[in-house]
């Protein structure tokens, strides 16, 4: 059965300005969308000025694209460009949320025995810089995700009541907002939405990574525009073996209360936040800077 699918454009663009002057830099962007069995990755450039003295790009230990560049000359201002095309398919349609593992055979699976098989997903089930493993957390989740529930359906629970116990606040907290401090307001960004539903399902034995990427622009007639739209936006995936014939892990996105369709591209995927920073680096002057950021996701006809 062929499945539905639709091209997205995409254009990342991160402008520094810098005063006095910066004379050297060093940056990673992890701007690369992701080419897999959920997503093809058509076309992909990335301009940067000025012009890098040298740059080199590699696979991380999560699969994800990254470009390492050095800059070794004067520069006022540093701009960023990534501009994709990416043809986005729609992985989940004959979801039933009832079938598939159950949350505590999910967890046997991922708990340590001796001379038991290792889960390469266990590694998204521990504590990580920016998610940790709250008590208050996993007694908020828990009662959600008992032994005999079927995973699925636990985890869409969980995230609808997320979605519903928090609110949506551009500019209430920064990367530095500890997760307590957000789950005690009540309130974040996608990022915090995407770490705080990590935080439950680790604390409650089971393994989430975070995501990173785009949301569509302009939603299609008659649909409502997602959050978080108008620049990077996160979610999560939780692991589900067995969930299709293809997948293993299933995406979430507690901000819009949402399982990611036609309207999301994935950029990088990893334990946090940390693992999958857009754009970052270090710089030698520049006592003061300015920073920009504008991401446009629209749709393109015939991407395929």
């Amino acid at each position: 059965m062929m499945r539905s699918s639709q091209g997205l454009s995409v254009v990342h663009e991160t402008r520094y300005g810098y005063v006095p002057a910066v004379d050297m830099g060093h940056h990673i962007a992890c701007l690369r969308p992701l080419s897999d069995a959920g997503q093809q990755l058509l076309d992909y450039r990335l301009d940067i000025h000025p012009e890098p003295s040298r740059h080199s790009t590699l696979r991380d230990a999560f699969g994800n694209s990254r470009t390492y560049f050095a800059l070794h000359t004067e520069h006022a201002e540093l701009l960023v460009r990534a501009s994709s095309v990416v043809q986005v398919f729609h992985r989940y349609a004959e979801l039933n949320p009832d079938q598939g593992p159950s949350c505590g055979a999910v967890r046997t699976r991922l708990a340590y025995r001796r001379g038991a098989s290792f889960e390469a997903a266990s590694e998204f089930s521990h504590a990580s810089p920016f998610v940790p493993l709250l008590p208050a957390l996993r007694d908020y989740a828990a009662p959600l995700l008992p032994d005999e529930r079927p995973l699925v359906a636990a985890v869409m629970d969980l995230m609808y009541r997320i979605a519903t116990d928090f609110s949506y606040a551009t500019a209430s907290t920064d990367i530095s907002t500890p997760l307590a401090t957000v789950f005690e307001q009540r309130r974040g960004v996608c990022q915090d939405f995407a770490h705080l539903m990590i935080a439950c399902l680790r604390a409650c034995g089971l393994a989430a990574r975070y995501v990173s990427g785009y949301l569509l622009t302009r939603p299609p007639p008659g649909c409502a525009p997602l959050l978080g739209a108008d620049a990077s936006h996160a979610w999560l995936s939780v692991w589900c073996p067995g969930l299709n014939e293809a997948e293993n892990w299933l995406d979430l996105d507690p901000t819009n209360n949402c399982i990611p369709a036609l309207q999301h591209v994935r950029v990088a995927q990893g334990r946090d936040f940390g693992d999958v920073t857009p754009l970052r680096g270090v710089i030698r002057g520049g006592a003061r800077h300015t920073l920009t950021v504008r991401v446009t996701t629209r749709e393109v006809d015939g991407a395929v």
